[in-house]
C-alpha cells in the first residue's frame, strides 16, 4: 500500500506533461487557421515512409524528470538504514529522474507519415504529418495551406 501513492503520483505527473499531438494531423486546424484563405494544390504521392514526431513537452521535460526523481528518492528511502539509506535515496532519485525523463519523452512521441508528393505543376514537396489516416503511394491528394502550414488530405 505504501508504494501505491508514489506510483499514482508519477503516473499523474507524467500524463500531465504530455504534449498535445492532435494538432499534427491532417484533420485538425489550429485556431489561427480558421476563417483564413488557404491555397489548394493537387498531386500524387510518390514515396511514403512511416516516421515519428517527437513533440516538445509543455513543461520542458521537468515533470517527467522531477516527478521521477521524487518518486525514485521516496522509494530509495525505504531501503536500508543510516548512510546506506542516504545512498539508496540518492541512487533512487537519480534513477527515477532518468526513468521519468524517458517515460515523458516516449509519451510525447507520435506515429507520422513522411510523404513525398509530386505536385501537378511538377514540383516535388515533402510533408510530415500525424498518421491519423491511411495513405498509399500513387494516391491523389490535396495539399492545403502554404509555407509552414501545409497539410495533406485525400482527393
Amino acid at each position: 500500500m505504501k508504494y501505491l501513492l508514489p506510483i499514482i503520483v508519477i503516473g499523474t505527473l507524467t500524463l500531465a506533461g504530455c504534449a498535445n499531438t492532435s494538432t499534427m494531423g491532417g484533420n485538425v486546424y489550429r485556431g489561427n487557421q480558421a476563417q483564413t484563405s488557404q491555397t489548394v494544390t493537387f498531386g500524387t504521392i510518390t514515396a511514403l515512409r512511416q516516421v515519428q514526431i517527437q513533440a516538445d513537452s509543455r513543461a520542458g521535460g521537468a515533470l517527467g524528470t522531477g516527478g521521477g526523481a521524487v518518486i525514485g528518492g521516496l522509494l530509495g528511502n525505504q531501503v536500508g538504514g543510516g548512510s546506506g539509506r542516504q545512498l539508496a535515496t540518492v541512487a533512487g532519485a537519480l534513477g527515477g529522474a532518468v526513468a521519468g525523463s524517458r517515460i515523458e519523452e516516449s509519451a510525447n512521441r507520435t506515429r507520422a507519415w513522411e510523404m513525398e508528393i509530386r505536385r501537378d505543376d511538377g514540383m516535388n514537396v515533402v510533408v510530415v504529418q500525424k498518421a491519423d489516416q491511411a495513405f498509399q503511394v500513387g494516391q491523389r491528394v490535396r495539399l492545403i495551406g502554404s509555407g509552414g502550414n501545409l497539410s495533406v488530405a485525400p482527393y
